[in-house]
């Protein structure tokens, strides 16, 4: 085969002099985003289409958090001093014999009896009205207490109001720097691979925690709509992450229109299915706690509220690969059509489908793994089992989910389609040599090119 007569892929002449100068800075779109090629932030076209997606949407979501903006939020109304907690270290620990139990209190034949430890610990107290003082305490007992051991460090409950017995009680154990040490090893993990798209997936990750803490639940706290503060909290985290960890690129925006989509589709499925199943928000000891504590807080829409929240992180990362992958194939095959390119992409969407739906059942149901075993524990026939509301609560979650899961695809795939042929009619003009140079026609696809995300281009035979 002559050189005229190859069509395949190309490859850079590393003796190429436009081969160096390309080699010296990034390839497009391979900032910190998805790879783009051609069609990145130094686009007209491209620039254009993202920000007719971002200004409408940041603009509405500026004003709607501005409006829902929380007001300072008030606890609960608790008579007397009430508990305080304090940290300590535990100085001894010395068990005692427990008492008998009263009659007909025995563990029943068979089962595995509970360990019980009975005894005093003395606590060094870190903080408090008695701080630097030793107080002795019961050693914690019961389902779950802690076991506490001569320099642990330890939480305590001081109640002074006390009638009788101690005022202090061990409560839980300290974990705050072995948190803090996986934290760190986590970070690492993720700029260790990601490199500078990881330092901006840990910053996305310090908006969404942001958002979370600053916006949503203390809104709803204070009685706005838990609804329409998922919403406007959900747009918030997607338009500032989405282009924070993947850059300013058109797969980015086609992505944001995908999710936006999709998460618009999963709460009117939420509100419709709630309201099918007469599910009221208020299942668990919690969720009735929070209820009396925070009248005002509808439980309903909070409910809602965790579906679409729930929701975005999947739905967004299945909106960022079906763009991403429509773009890589039209840089591929310029020649694709958006229907060749929507019917390539929806058979990645497919797998990509077929892998998650299981992830998020295996998440819900691990989760309530608990009640499961409760539930069942109680001799339940099967239908009583999924309908009570917990469970019921939980396969709504599951189910909605999937259906905006699955939306996602085919909407954010036709999106990028239409987009990326839109592109490919635009080709950028040749820079350098002349085109169709003799130069450009003896390139051999010896290698692949492989493109990292910091701009960096390698190679097999390069290294």
């Amino acid at each position: 085969m002559t050189d005229d007569q190859y069509s395949g892929p190309v490859m850079d002449d590393p003796d190429d002099e436009n081969h160096t100068a390309a080699k010296s800075r990034p390839a497009p779109g391979h900032g910190h985003g998805h790879s783009d090629h051609g069609t990145g932030p130094a686009s007209p076209h491209a620039r254009r289409v993202a920000l007719a997606v971002v200004i409408p949407a940041a603009v509405i979501t500026v004003i709607a958090l501005v409006w829902l903006w929380p007001d300072a939020v008030k606890g609960p109304q608790r008579s007397g001093v009430g508990a305080q907690r304090v940290n300590g270290e535990v100085v001894a620990v010395e068990p005692a014999p427990c008492p008998a139990p009263p009659p007909g209190s025995e563990a029943p034949a068979g089962s595995t009896a509970r360990v019980v430890v009975c005894g005093t610990a003395k606590v060094r107290l870190a903080d408090g009205p008695d701080a630097g003082q030793e107080v002795t305490t019961d050693i914690p007992s019961g389902p779950g207490a802690p076991i506490v051991r001569a320099g642990d460090q330890v939480v305590l409950v001081y109640l002074p109001d006390t009638l009788g017995g101690r005022p202090y009680q061990i409560q839980d154990h300290q974990r705050g720097l072995q948190l803090w040490m996986l934290g760190c090893a986590f970070a690492l993990a993720v700029i260790a691979f990601g490199r500078w798209r990881g330092v901006s997936a840990l910053a996305g990750l310090a908006v969404t925690f942001a958002v979370l803490l600053l916006f949503i639940v203390p809104a709803i706290l204070g009685g706005k709509p838990p609804l329409l503060v998922a919403i406007v909290g959900s747009a918030a985290i997607m338009l500032s992450v989405l282009y924070l960890t993947h850059g300013f690129t058109i797969p980015t925006s086609v992505a944001v229109v995908g999710t936006l989509a999709s998460l618009t589709l999963t709460g009117l499925l939420s509100a419709v299915s709630t309201s099918a199943a007469s599910l009221t928000g208020v299942a668990s000891e919690d969720d009735l706690f929070l209820s009396s504590a925070y009248p005002g807080v509808n439980m309903q829409g909070l409910l809602l509220a965790g579906i679409l929240i729930g929701s975005l992180g999947v739905l967004d990362d299945v909106a960022v690969t079906q763009a991403v992958t429509v773009t890589e194939l039209a840089q591929a095959n310029p020649a694709f059509t958006p229907s060749q390119l929507y019917r390539a992409a929806t058979r990645v969407g497919r797998a990509h489908i077929a892998s998650v739906v299981n992830t998020i059942i295996l998440a819900y149901a691990g989760a309530s793994l608990p009640l499961l075993l409760l539930i069942s524990a109680n001799n339940q026939l099967g239908s009583q089992i999924l309908t009570n509301q917990l469970v019921a609560q939980e396969i709504v979650r599951s189910i909605v989910g999937t259906i905006g899961l699955i939306a996602a695809v085919p909407i954010t795939t036709a999106l990028a389609a239409l987009t990326a042929h839109r592109i490919s009619e635009h080709p950028k003009a040749p820079t350098g040599r002349r085109a169709g140079s003799r130069r450009d026609q003896r390139r051999r696809p010896t290698a692949v090119d492989w493109h990292d995300d910091d701009g960096l281009d390698w190679s097999p035979e390069r290294g």
